[in-house]
């Protein structure tokens, strides 16, 4: 049960056009880089992109959207990303912003397979209107109202971790955490790099988040560069 790819190229290589990918990370931390160039590098087009953010202009999910893959985004926060803004604007680019707990939630929900649920995140915003503007149901517990919201899936998830044997099994470390072990969870094909490969049996199995059930290839990465949105330095 050796899961590991010899690049992130070959691993990607069989993400077609008009694809809804997962791309873990919060902001540029835990960012899948090597996936991301490579889907770069691809020129997959017409892109449903599910990720916290759109990165900056030139970094993270930010570089598939400078290309012009991606055809729709599902998203929680945006602000960095200028070209976003633009095609966004423009219409070029399908939006859909969700709260960030509804966000989680609903991966989490996709990995679980649970269709629907119930959160009073958004009643009385234009987030209770749903794509295409249609109301999103609404139901009343215990004199509270709540919104309705559907699952997040994908076929693909492509996310980071610290370390992982070649079973598939991921460790995180710190922040860099976030979002990735959700995904694994969500999507129909789970994509993993990770910096450092263990031996089986290496990784304490208190220490696994994600088990090896949910990662179906390992991709070892190498050179990280690691970039943050605002560096602030005192002068």
């Amino acid at each position: 049960m050796n899961k590991l790819v010899a690049s992130a190229a070959a691993a990607v290589a069989d993400i077609p056009a008009g694809a809804t990918v997962m791309i873990g990370g919060f902001g540029l931390c835990g960012n899948p880089e090597h996936l991301i160039e490579a889907l770069r590098q691809q020129g997959t087009q017409g892109l449903t992109v599910i990720s916290n953010n759109a990165g900056t202009d030139h970094e993270g999910v930010g570089r598939l959207l400078a290309a012009g893959q991606i055809r729709k985004m599902i998203a929680t926060y945006v602000g960095e990303n200028s070209i976003f803004e633009t095609r966004a604007r423009s219409g070029e680019l399908e939006t859909e912003l969700v709260p960030q707990g509804t966000f989680a939630e609903r991966i989490r929900a996709g990995g679980a397979g649970i269709p629907a649920f119930f959160t009073p995140a958004g009643v009385g915003t234009v987030v209770a209107q749903g794509p295409g503007g249609q109301a999103k149901e609404e139901r009343q517990f215990e004199g509270r109202t709540y919104l309705m919201e559907s699952w997040l899936k994908a076929d693909f998830a492509l996310i980071k971790a610290y370390r992982g044997d070649r079973w598939g099994n991921l460790t995180y470390r710190k922040t860099a955490r976030n979002f990735n072990p959700v995904m694994a969870a969500a999507a129909r094909v789970t994509i993993a790099e990770v910096e450092e490969l263990a031996e089986l049996g290496a990784l304490d199995p208190e220490q696994v988040v994600t088990p090896a059930v949910y990662v179906h290839r390992l991709v070892v990465g190498a050179a990280y560069r690691k970039p943050i949105e605002r560096r602030t330095v005192q002068t």
